[in-house]
């Protein structure tokens, strides 16, 4: 089987007053073994509850209501979302391991990066001895760029730059080769030095590894940079799915156009990667003028009936208030949700 993961119908929920709240309503992804795999959006749409889902990281009282999550593990496919408890601890941090947006907040500031490095490794090897534990934590310092790993390993976290940090977070989440990793915002609060230097850290450890990478982020620039196939997230759901490639270059859905012309290149213009080339110049916005999309993304679960898009489009007809439209395909691997590009209705 060429997938690594296949999510399919993921759908989660949280309690709400005296009812209950739809926060992510039938997502579909899939991952190859290998590949760079992007999802995009604004905040709130969905895109790091879906990561923590498949760890089995969802905080109270949010809980997955519906779908599946088949992941090729080393031993047969496992449904992680449904996994025992002990087993999905042996899968997290061996097989599928996690880098969280806030680094400061999920190292334990009472423990040394070397305690903690040990800890993540002991777990999962248990005859494994400490020297060859601390060999094993410099090895990967190293191989993320730390310059004095000795001093860094002995230091405790809030000694450490973020930039630092964010290092240390991916030598931690690679000490065990995993197959999957999940980075969640991981140049988040990085100046772009920086952050130029993480994205070619994790180019360079996927090429050595084999890793797959699901890369959640908000920044498109990321995506360019590191990704090969991208899903946007909207309220909830996806409302485009294609190869990275299409789909700056052959955009479909309004609101992937609106996130791709806020985009603003060094020199202060617009960056027009993407965007249809029928649209007039009356369209475009003064090219010293930052774009930003109308309005704000619906709080989960307090979705308009139609296209959850269409309050914030310019270009929303009379049938986009009356029926939800589907996820289409619209050319080879290109999925958008969509009436402009599809006449399909979303099946409830």
């Amino acid at each position: 089987m060429d997938h690594l993961l296949d999510i399919c119908g993921l759908r989660i929920e949280t309690r709400r007053g005296g009812g209950k709240a739809m926060l992510l309503d039938k997502v579909d992804l899939s991952v190859k073994k290998g590949q760079s795999f992007g999802i995009v959006g604004e905040s709130g749409c969905g895109k790091s509850i879906t990561a923590n889902a498949l760890m089995q990281l969802l905080p109270y009282p949010l809980r997955v209501s519906d779908g599946t999550a088949r992941y090729q593990s080393l031993n047969g496919e496992k449904e992680l979302l449904s996994l025992p408890a002990e087993e999905i601890r042996g899968l997290r941090g061996r097989e599928i391991a996690m880098i969280f947006q806030e680094p400061m907040t999920s190292l334990d500031p009472i423990f040394t990066v070397e305690y903690q490095m040990f800890e993540a490794l002991s777990f999962h090897n248990k005859r494994i001895g400490k020297r060859e534990m601390h060999e094993r934590a410099l090895e990967m310092l190293r191989s993320v760029k730390i310059p004095r790993p000795e001093q860094t390993l002995r230091s405790y976290p809030h000694l450490i730059s973020g930039g630092q940090l964010q290092r240390v977070m991916i030598a931690m989440a690679m000490l065990n080769n995993p197959r999957l990793l999940i980075a969640d915002e991981p140049t988040t609060a990085l100046d772009v030095t920086i952050q130029a230097q993480i994205l070619e850290l994790m180019n360079g450890l996927k090429a050595a590894n084999g890793t797959s990478i699901i890369m959640i982020t908000h920044d498109l620039g990321v995506i360019a940079e590191t990704c090969e196939e991208v899903a946007v997230f909207y309220a909830g759901q996806v409302v485009e799915q294609a190869p990275a490639a299409e789909l700056f270059h052959n955009t479909a859905h309004p609101y992937t156009e609106g996130l791709l012309r806020a985009v603003t290149s060094l020199d202060g213009d617009r960056a027009d990667m993407g965007r249809s080339t029928s649209q007039s110049e009356a369209e475009a916005p003064h090219q010293n003028e930052l774009y930003t999309i109308p309005g704000m993304v619906p709080p989960g679960g307090e979705w308009s009936s139609g296209c959850r898009f269409r309050d914030r489009c310019d270009r929303a007809a009379p049938r986009c208030a009356e029926a939800l439209p589907a996820l289409c395909e619209i050319a080879p691997g290109h999925l958008c949700r969509c009436f402009r590009t599809g006449e399909e209705v979303e099946a409830r």
